[in-house]
């Protein structure tokens, strides 16, 4: 597992599809994601499915919430496409449960999967797409040190009318870390936070 001040990123499983189920058909939550029909609950059983054929590090990590009662559900991650030669991956994100939007969770999520991309996976490049309407999103990015590269123009149609969709990237040399990602583990592991082993690179 990885951890971050108030996050822990673990594996998917099968007992979070039925939140996750939730997530994909709320309407404010899809409105920000690629899925745009309901799914049901069978569709989530086999995309995750799907998922456990890809290579451990393309496979999607559940988001919690470290809380007073404990730890709660309230996301997944991903760097979703990886190309090997060139040094590069692509990070998607999902924070579906709305408690913990504009808290900046999202915003800590991303960095996490950026220090994941540069100091484990050793890649060059971590980029993204977002939607040009979700704001908070991009808030999320620019804290963690994503620029805006391009457009494509007028490339999402959602409720009646066209929006762009913005790419946007970090290089590995102009990543600024947060603090608890330079200390390793950082401050705080021994209660449970931090990063205490560093994979192997694949290869």
């Amino acid at each position: 597992m990885f951890y971050t001040p108030r996050l822990r990123l673990r594996a998917v499983e099968p007992e979070d599809l039925e939140q996750a189920w939730e997530w994909v058909n709320d309407p404010e939550v899809h409105q920000f994601i690629t899925t745009t029909w309901p799914l049901s609950h069978q569709d989530e059983v086999e995309w995750l499915e799907r998922q456990r054929r890809l290579p451990l590090w393309q496979r999607p990590l559940s988001l919690e919430a470290r809380t007073d009662e404990g730890w709660r559900l309230i996301g997944n991650a991903a760097l979703v496409r990886i190309e090997w030669p060139h040094r590069w991956a692509e990070l998607a994100i999902m924070l579906g449960d709305k408690a913990f939007w504009g808290q900046g969770y999202g915003t800590e999520a991303v960095q996490a999967l950026t220090g994941i991309a540069f100091d484990i996976l050793n890649l060059h490049r971590v980029q993204l797409e977002v939607y040009e309407y979700n704001a908070r999103a991009r808030r999320a990015y620019e804290k963690a040190g994503f620029r805006l590269e391009g457009r494509r123009r007028e490339a999402i149609f959602y409720r009646g009318a066209y929006h762009d969709s913005l790419l946007m990237a970090v290089l590995r040399a102009e990543w600024t870390p947060p603090e608890w990602w330079r200390t390793w583990p950082y401050p705080g592991a021994a209660a449970g936070h931090g990063i205490t082993e560093r994979p192997a690179t694949p290869r």
